[in-house]
């Protein structure tokens, strides 16, 4: 027992002794005479049954105790284990980054769209969108968490496709382009995350005669982007929980017909989780064809859509057959890594250029330009 415990026994045994005391001297029991059996026998009853009621006390103290201590360490394990991280809409957190993302992502587009006037180069205008992206990204959440800095900047990079290009046109520095005039049709592609959560954009214009100006455009430029915009805007409302992707295939087939113009066949729209720009959910602007089946185009799977989650709605509308052919002039520069394959490779200048992406982009899409070594 502690020295606590023994303290206790003695004040009960002090306690006691002072009860049979009193009850000596109101018996008028003398210290002389004989002992009185009947007395003896009441005062062993009463130190006997007060010390039974103490021990249950005790007992009934001590389970208590003992539950509380249970309830306790239980709560505790429940403490200690760490809750699964939230990275849906669900999570108010998320859908903050995925505000700010998005605040980068016009931001750089707008300043995009005010430097595309006659004579800018292309090669100029990506460099200058990624700038304003990794600049804006980098006032953000500079914090460590958990000793760790929070990854953000460049989710998708800055593409600017002019006239028969329909995306993903991004220069090497060494490639001469023609700058931009006059009348031309740019497309402006870029994307921006922070902390994994990304937010993509895309912009058609038609380049002004000069800064400020209004170009002038003709009915079937204007019919076909209004095509496209109005099938961006149905095909958003229609992405929404319960729903199947197969239905916003229709309604944007729906609104190409009506406009006269089609929809491009290998665009397709994407889930899009924490670094990962292009989910298993797809939604397909336009089923293939029999031909295309037999040339090797996939047929998106039907799925649904659930609550919280996140989709890029990507709209390309063409007033040709919407099938794309290869260009023949400007090389693939814009590239994703497979992260499901491994890769034995024997040139030095392979195994850097699969290092540096392992290390800068082992998810996320990214140009040739970023690398200094365009040997690689």
């Amino acid at each position: 027992p502690t020295s606590n415990h023994g303290n206790n026994i003695n004040a009960r045994t002090n306690d006691i002794w002072r009860r049979c005391l009193f009850l000596h001297q109101r018996l008028s029991l003398s210290t002389e005479s004989e002992p009185n059996i009947s007395l003896v026998s009441y005062l062993l009853t009463s130190i006997f049954d007060d010390e039974v009621d103490t021990a249950r006390r005790n007992r009934k103290q001590t389970s208590i105790m003992s539950d509380d201590e249970s309830t306790s360490s239980a709560e505790s394990a429940v403490e200690e284990k760490e809750p699964e991280e939230v990275t849906d809409l669900s999570n108010s957190d998320v859908c903050t980054k995925y505000q700010e993302a998005s605040k980068i992502v016009n931001l750089a587009l707008q300043g995009l769209i005010g430097q595309c006037i006659p004579g800018a180069q292309v090669l100029d205008l990506c460099k200058f969108g990624a700038t304003i992206i990794d600049t804006s990204a980098s006032k953000m959440h500079t914090k460590k968490v958990n000793g760790v800095a929070i990854e953000k900047g460049v989710a998708f990079p800055v593409c600017v496709s002019v006239n028969d290009v329909i995306c993903n046109n991004s220069p090497l520095g060494s490639e001469e382009l023609e700058p931009l005039k006059a009348g031309d049709i740019v497309k402006i592609d870029l994307g921006c995350h922070i902390d994994g959560y990304i937010s993509v954009a895309a912009h058609t214009l038609i380049v002004p005669t000069g800064p400020g100006e209004t170009p002038e455009v003709d009915a079937e430029i204007g019919n076909v982007a209004v095509a496209a915009y109005n099938a961006m805007l149905v095909a958003a409302a229609s992405i929404k929980a319960g729903a199947k992707n197969t239905a916003v295939t229709e309604i944007v087939n729906k609104v190409a017909d009506a406009y006269g113009v089609n929809a491009i066949s290998s665009v397709r729209m994407h889930q899009m989780k924490r670094f990962v720009i292009d989910g298993v959910k797809e939604v397909a602007l336009k089923d293939p064809t029999a031909d295309e089946l037999e040339a090797g185009e996939e047929k998106v799977d039907e799925c649904a859509f659930d609550q919280a989650e996140v989709y890029a709605v990507d709209v390309a509308m063409s007033t040709g057959e919407g099938k794309p052919r290869p260009s023949g002039v400007h090389r693939t520069t814009v590239f994703k890594r497979n992260v499901e394959a491994n890769y034995r490779l024997k040139m030095k200048n392979s195994r850097y250029l699969l290092s540096e992406v392992d290390k800068k982009f082992p998810t996320l899409p990214f140009t040739l330009a970023h690398f200094d070594d365009e040997r690689a």
